[in-house]
């Protein structure tokens, strides 16, 4: 039964982090420079909301479950829930909906089946010869236009003549082509990303270790060392509204983008914070030992004289790595997606983060093998964690220039949005 439950709280989670933020993003017309704005606000806000859960959960739902149990607490979240959903159901009507569009796995496969059976034909010397449909009777429709990225891809829209192309596992369009480039394009930026997520697994995990070494009262009231976790969320809490009210305004004037700074140099500032964060954790682990040793409580239980609030300090700067990477890139990914592939572009940027968490296993066993033991003692005052806490801030520098080159490498989305107006057709070339 508890593993069910898990389950099923992982299969309803995945579900609303891939459906949530695009729902509410498809409220935005992107074609608009002002909602373009608006939009990428939404993601600071959304952001914002979910930080907020986290606090209370952090807090009220732990006092809950230590003062009263585990059954009292799983019954908040679940009304919680129950409540999330009847408000959301409540105002169905007035949401903007995108007109499904099938399976974008199913798109994205086509496009390498058609192009694997015309391999062998010629690619035509002009774009214009290739596959695409133009739908008159549409009211807007958003045509990629082709790019010289995975060529190889581009058979894929070569006309057949000579057999049956109503189906798309023979030929399919342009635009359908192009948008399984961009997630193609998408996959160099995914991995660059994982690390970092990675380094947010470890934090969470040793920095509660470490806090439960160390002095955790205010006044009578000890601090639990799962609440811990409340400190960079307090800090995101803040620095959120500064970010969009304060730091986009200032920077807009400056660069003339809606954005205050462009996705991808957002997430890039996010990697640099995290490789100082692990840094920082490097320093102050050292100093929760020293402090360990002065005190001769190396191998005692007894808390040590030093404030847990020494922990705060690298979980706030990465808390504001999270707040730069994390929104970035679902701002990122749903604005580079292609139409029927939204929800499919904000699901690919939490992939980043399961991924990180699955090679944080990993990256713990193979650091204890070949350093013959850093993280293998259960004592974290005789461990060696602040070599390992060094290790993950120089691979955070080196991740760090691997992005750079993702990031250079990424060409941006063309749009025609095709638009009609008293039966003429006109064609706007929006460029990123």
């Amino acid at each position: 039964m508890l593993f069910t439950s898990l389950y099923l709280v992982a299969l309803g989670s995945g579900a609303i982090k891939a459906a949530l933020p695009s729902l509410g993003a498809d409220q935005f017309d992107q074609n608009d420079s002002n909602e373009a704005s608006s939009l990428s606000s939404y993601f600071n806000w959304y952001f914002f909301s979910v930080n907020i859960g986290a606090i209370l959960g952090l807090t009220f739902v732990v006092w809950i479950n230590t003062n009263t149990g585990w059954d009292w607490a799983f019954g908040v979240c679940a009304i919680a829930v129950v409540m999330a959903l009847l408000v959301l159901s409540v105002g169905r009507s007035s949401y903007r909906h995108n007109v499904p569009k099938g399976s974008p796995l199913t798109r994205i496969l086509q496009v390498f089946v058609a192009a694997i059976r015309n391999r062998n034909l010629p690619l035509p010397d002009r774009a214009e010869e290739l596959h695409e449909v133009h739908d008159k009777e549409a009211e807007q429709t958003e045509i990629l236009q082709r790019t010289d990225q995975f060529r190889f891809l581009d058979h894929a829209a070569i006309v057949r003549q000579s057999q049956d192309t109503t189906t798309t596992w023979k030929m399919c369009t342009v635009t359908q082509v192009e948008e399984t480039k961009i997630i193609v394009r998408m996959i160099p930026l995914i991995l660059s990303t994982v690390f970092m997520n990675t380094c947010l697994a470890q934090l969470q995990t040793f920095s509660i270790q470490q806090s439960n070494t160390t002095n955790r009262k205010i006044g009578n009231f000890e601090i639990p060392a799962s609440s811990i976790g409340v400190i960079p969320l307090a800090f995101m809490f803040i620095l959120i509204p500064l970010y969009d009210k304060i730091f986009v305004p200032l920077a807009r004037r400056f660069t003339k983008i809606p954005t205050g700074i462009t996705q991808l140099q957002r997430v890039g500032v996010g990697l640099v914070l995290s490789a100082v964060s692990m840094a920082v954790s490097g320093i102050i682990e050292t100093h929760r030992k020293n402090v360990a040793e002065k005190h001769g409580l190396v191998d005692s239980r007894e808390p040590l004289p030093m404030s847990v609030f020494w922990m705060g300090i690298q979980y706030a700067i990465f808390g504001v790595a999270d707040v730069f990477t994390l929104v970035g890139l679902l701002d990122f990914f749903y604005a580079e997606s292609s139409a029927g592939m939204k929800s499919l572009g904000t699901a690919i940027s939490w992939c980043s983060f399961a991924f990180g968490y699955y090679t944080s296993t990993v990256v713990v066993n193979v650091v204890n093998k070949v350093s013959g033991g850093w993280l293998d003692s259960n004592n974290l005052n005789r461990d060696k964690l602040e070599y390992f806490y060094w290790l993950l801030a120089g691979l955070s520098v080196v991740n760090f220039g691997v992005y750079l080159l993702c990031a250079s490498w990424y060409k941006y989305k063309k749009v025609q949005v095709k638009k009609v107006d008293v039966g003429n057709m006109d064609y706007v070339e929006v460029k990123n």
